[in-house]
């Protein structure tokens, strides 16, 4: 139950599949996995989208970055196709919406793939389920749907193909110090000794962390509900023979994506939660319908099924990578929010280089030090 290896990588989530793949090529990696099945809460429970100008000024950079290596990857990993186009319609609908889009306009001018200014009719046209033309509305056109459990089964296959090894039910219970590495201790008895440690645990970084003697960065896990709701007439779903795109509110109050002959209604919530097996709360819920509800007439009913997941933020809302400088071999690749899916292949790829001190990849427009879990330190 003992092994040796380069790189131990906690947390079998999209985060650790993707950084350990990119890390197999540099030396010996082991993924432990606390859940016998992967993946299984925040991965598992989300929306699934790709969208350019998503999040902190960090995040837009590597999700642009990551758009083209989807289409690489997809080759690599021997996926089936892993980005599905679906556009963005984002909704002004009274005053707080209205600032919402020029906020958005405004922070956005000049990025790659920036959101465009729409016409309120040319808004209602393109997503007829509105009851009324907007009062302001933008268009991101480069956003898709991405196949996620693809995604995350191509990097666990890709991650075994390059020699590195997958356990389950490995819950970490202790991490010592030993000589120049570290001995990671399961609940389940085993006990890996490696030269560096990488903590991409999700909502539980700060909890792997606290075991290894690591100062907490702050993450705060915030729980966001789904509710997949049957439409009473699908054909409303398809407009000129083209899906209806994900429409979402610019003052971040509700979005609602398309699926099959259902709508993924959310309330955008975010609700402080220790971590945990995220539930759904019938009020979020049903404040979701009543929300998309005021706003469309799709005229949702009733709820196939609920969700809730995890989505986890360190203080300032941008990613957190690599090691306080006083816990060498002690790696963070943590605080991916609400886009650990759609910015994961640069942001593996970034973490990877910081990790083995490598120069930051050529694609990916963003300074690693604005990752740098250092401008975190505790006074």
């Amino acid at each position: 139950m003992e092994s040796h290896t380069d790189l131990v990588v906690v947390g079998g989530g999209i985060a650790g599949v993707s950084v350990a793949y990119e890390l197999a090529v540099h030396g010996r990696v082991v993924l432990l996995e606390a859940e016998a099945d992967m993946p299984v809460h925040s991965t598992a429970r989300s929306a699934a989208t790709y969208i350019p100008g998503h999040g902190s000024g960090p995040f837009r950079a590597l999700i642009d970055a990551s758009g083209p290596r989807f289409r690489v990857l997809q080759t690599e990993l021997d996926t089936p196709p892993l980005l599905s186009p679906r556009p963005v319609l984002h909704l002004g609908d009274d005053d707080a919406g209205a600032a919402g889009i020029v906020a958005m306009l405004d922070e956005q001018r000049g990025e790659p793939n920036a959101p465009i200014a729409l016409d309120p009719a040319e808004a209602l046209r393109r997503a007829p389920v509105l009851r009324r033309p907007p009062r302001a509305a933008a268009w991101t056109a480069g956003s898709a749907d991405v196949d996620a459990i693809a995604l995350h089964d191509g990097y666990r296959r890709g991650l075994r193909a390059r020699g590195g090894t997958v356990l389950r039910g490995a819950r970490v219970s202790a991490i010592t110090r030993d000589g120049g590495g570290w001995l990671v201790e399961t609940a389940a008895g085993q006990r890996v000794l490696a030269a560096a440690v990488v903590d991409a645990a999700g909502s539980w970084a700060d909890e792997v962390a606290a075991l290894a003697g690591v100062p907490r960065v702050g993450f705060t896990p915030l729980r966001r509900t789904i509710a997949a709701c049957p439409v009473p007439d699908p054909s409303v779903l398809r407009v000129g023979g083209a899906p209806l795109p994900l429409i979402a509110d610019a003052a971040e109050r509700w979005y609602l994506k398309p699926e099959a002959d259902t709508v993924l209604v959310s309330p955008a919530d975010e609700t402080p939660q220790a971590p945990g097996d995220a539930r759904p709360d019938e009020l979020d819920v049903a404040l979701g319908l009543d929300r998309v509800g005021e706003v469309t007439t799709l005229g949702l009913r009733s709820v196939r099924r609920a969700w809730a997941g995890l989505r986890t933020f360190a203080p300032d809302r941008a990613p957190v990578l690599g090691q306080w400088p006083d816990r060498p071999g002690f790696h963070f690749v943590a605080g991916q929010g609400g886009s650990g899916i759609e910015s994961a292949p640069a942001l593996a790829a970034l973490a990877a280089s910081v990790i083995i001190g490598a120069a930051p990849p050529a694609d990916i427009a963003l300074d690693p030090a604005v990752c740098s879990v250092t401008r975190l330190r505790p006074a």
